[in-house]
Parts: C-alpha cells; sequence; structure tokens
C-alpha cells in the first residue's frame, strides 16, 4: 500500500471544509492512517517548500501555511499519491474539474484549501516532516477487501 501526505490549509480551515476534505477522501476508499490539527512554524513551512526557495512566491506560500492551522493527514491505498491528487485537483481550481475538491470549494491558486504530495518521494519525505513513526497507526478496515482487489 502507498501512503501520501494530506494537508488541509488554513483556508478550509478557517471555512469550515475540514470534514467536507476528509469526507471526500474516505468515500474514495482511501484510508487516514493519521491525522493532526496543528500550527506550521516557520522552520517546518521553510523545510516543506524547501524547493520553491529563491522563487518569487515562496515567502507568500510560507506566509500562508503558518498564517492559522492546519491538519496533517496520511493517506494510504492503492496508488493514494495519484488518487489524491485525483480527487483534489488542479493546483490552479480554475483548471480543477467540476467533482474535485478544488474545482466545487476553491477560487484563487494562493488559497487552494488543500495540499497532496506529487509523487511518492514527496510522500515520503513529507510525511516524514509532519509525523514521526509512532503517530501513524497501521490497521485493517473490514471494508478494505471491497474497495480493492485481493
Amino acid at each position: 500500500m502507498q501512503r501520501t501526505l494530506v494537508l488541509v490549509k488554513p483556508d478550509a480551515v478557517q471555512r469550515g471544509l475540514v470534514g467536507e476534505v476528509v469526507s471526500r477522501l474516505e468515500r474514495r476508499g482511501l484510508k487516514f492512517v493519521a491525522m493532526k490539527l496543528m500550527a506550521v512554524s516557520d522552520a517546518l513551512a521553510a523545510q516543506h517548500y524547501g524547493e520553491h526557495k529563491g522563487k518569487p512566491f515562496y515567502e507568500g506560500l510560507v506566509s500562508f501555511i503558518t498564517s492559522a492551522p492546519i491538519v496533517a493527514a496520511v493517506i494510504e491505498g492503492e496508488n493514494a499519491v495519484e488518487l489524491v491528487r485525483a480527487t483534489i485537483g488542479a493546483t490552479d481550481p480554475r483548471d480543477s474539474d467540476a467533482g474535485t475538491i478544488r474545482g466545487d470549494l476553491a477560487v484563487s491558486i494562493g488559497q487552494n484549501l488543500v495540499h497532496g504530495s506529487d509523487s511518492e518521494e514527496s510522500a515520503v519525505r513529507e510525511i516524514g516532516l509532519f509525523f514521526s513513526a509512532d503517530e501513524i497507526v497501521d490497521y485493517t478496515r473490514d471494508i478494505d477487501r471491497w474497495i480493492t482487489e485481493a
């Protein structure tokens, strides 16, 4: 099974959309194995967005993610990275299909509600930034046999 990181960003928390985001990902058949409400420090934001350092939008990213609480989650499932990204929608909500989280609920690229790791390698790195190994719970759901082929 693959794992990926999801961040429900400050705008979604402030708008009361955490439940909607979680619900859509769960209905997709994905399993939450870790979740927490947290404030992102400047240091953690710098690590998370390190690949963008020096780009014109970097300071805005850091300022936004540290502006209010987020909900961080680790999600597990077959092809979890791809399924989460498809459920979230394109980075720019104007390019997101109806039925995706961003396509239905977001308006601007700067406040696009949710982050999902863009690759399996990124997911491993990002999960390590936001969660320690003992915060991730390994468990079996009875419904898993109805979601994926054995």
